[in-house]
């Protein structure tokens, strides 16, 4: 590993499990002191004592305007800035039109798209110029799955997000990039996709169909994440990266 974020300070949104707590280990590593947000204080907890490095815990759900100013005044005890901020936390579920209730739909715009929003946007005063902002967009946001409109669409609001904020933020010299991973092997896709063997079976069909001949592994998006956060990219802003081992191109 390097040091390429040595004495950053990086924000993790949804840092307890797949893909946000595989990249804040990743950030960890390679010498950041990263900040992680979860609802549960025992999967936080648990995500500390596997991240380990500099990493501090705030509690919250992000679709929750007042857990989002907690977590910025948590790093501002500590920290004068932010480098880095990868807004990650999100779900959804599947729910066929004709059957979404405002409840659904509230619940994953909530978190997908309002979450996202003001995590970006009260990050600002702390973020510094020339700093670097991933947002966790997904595949579905630029394809039709059954009885997953309400999810995709978030995932195209995050993804418009960056082609918008490129703009608002051109002065600062922030980039905004995106990230879509496609299926990824997590506990919340296996939950999404019903647990067990049916989970098993519809990942082994889904590998099938992608030209990289699996499923992917949450550490290798956490890569993909690192670098657009990384000087790396200096001149890569506003795009999704497509981390899908070749679905979406097909």
């Amino acid at each position: 590993m390097t040091d390429r974020f040595l004495n950053k300070v990086v924000v993790v949104t949804g840092g307890t499990s797949g893909i946000g707590l595989a990249t804040a280990k990743a950030f960890s590593r390679e010498g950041a002191s990263v900040f992680i947000t979860g609802r549960r204080q025992e999967a936080l907890d648990a995500a500390v004592r596997a991240i380990g490095g500099q990493v501090t815990a705030i509690r919250g759900d992000i679709g929750q305007l007042a857990d989002i100013d907690r977590l910025y005044n948590a790093v501002q005890q500590k920290h004068s800035q932010i480098d880095v901020v990868f807004a990650n936390a999100g779900g959804g579920s599947f729910v066929p039109l004709g059957a979404i209730t405002e409840e659904h739909f509230a619940a994953t715009f909530d978190t997908n798209v309002k979450g996202v929003l003001f995590t970006v946007q009260k990050a600002l005063p702390l973020l510094k110029d020339g700093g670097a902002i991933v947002l966790n967009a997904s595949t579905a946001g630029g394809s039709g799955t059954p009885a997953l409109s309400v999810y995709a669409a978030s995932k195209a609001a995050v993804r418009s997000f960056a082609r918008n904020w490129i703009l608002d933020l051109k002065d600062r010299h922030i980039r905004v990039n995106a990230v879509s991973p496609g299926v990824t092997e997590t506990a919340g896709l296996d939950a999404l996709f019903g647990g067990g063997d049916q989970a098993t079976g519809t990942k082994d069909h889904l590998a099938g169909l992608i030209p990289a001949g699996r499923v992917g592994q949450p550490d290798e998006i956490a890569q993909a994440v690192l670098f657009l956060a990384s000087e790396a990219a200096s001149f890569v802003n506003g795009v999704e990266l497509f981390v899908d081992g070749g679905l979406a191109q097909i």
